[in-house]
């Protein structure tokens, strides 16, 4: 992707602030991840049992890159004034159609709030307005219930069930597919 302006470090919604991860998050990220593998390893292959801080440590030292050639861009999703961690979103596989894959996760103290809507929503918008993307998807496992209300609380279109499109864990998984576009979004 070939970007003439720079792409914002963050964006606001209503409740939270959603701003590109540093390495300054590295005990946040390890923490949070460690306190929701039991909910979330299922379904995110980085959240695993053995998850270490160098674990964190190498995933930051990958964004500034990633950002960089355009390839991914990674968020921390945080309150307002920036001291409580939440999740974190971002989107990756961005391709010269422009289209992208959207992802997001919340640590478990903070699920059940609306917070992965909210920034799914914010996300998108800022997808189409600062990358120009014309759709995004989300892919989940059908076994991820609460990543299937997310997408449909955010407004997503279901397209359809696509048979062994995911592999966790060594597990063949048969997932939904999920669009926003920006016609869509303009609907909501």
């Amino acid at each position: 992707m070939n970007l003439t302006t720079p792409i914002p470090l963050s964006f606001e919604t209503e409740r939270f602030l959603i701003r590109r991860y540093s390495i300054l998050d590295e005990k946040v990220l390890f923490h949070a991840a460690r306190e929701s593998i039991a909910e979330v390893f299922e379904f995110l292959p980085w959240c695993h049992p053995d998850y270490q801080m160098n674990d964190a440590s190498e995933w930051l030292n990958s964004i500034q890159p990633n950002w960089k050639d355009g390839s991914a861009y990674s968020f921390g999703i945080f309150s307002k004034d920036g001291t409580e961690f939440h999740g974190g979103c971002g989107v990756n596989q961005i391709d010269e159609h422009p289209i992208a894959n959207l992802g997001y996760w919340i640590k478990t103290p903070s699920t059940g709030k609306g917070i992965a809507t909210e920034a799914t929503i914010g996300l998108a918008r800022f997808c189409t307005e600062n990358l120009g993307l014309q759709r995004i998807e989300i892919v989940m496992s059908v076994q991820n219930s609460a990543s299937k209300a997310v997408a449909e609380a955010a407004g997503a279109q279901f397209e359809g069930r696509a048979r062994n499109r995911l592999l966790l864990h060594g597990k063949r998984h048969d997932a939904f597919i999920y669009s926003i576009t920006p016609q869509t979004m303009n609907k909501s």
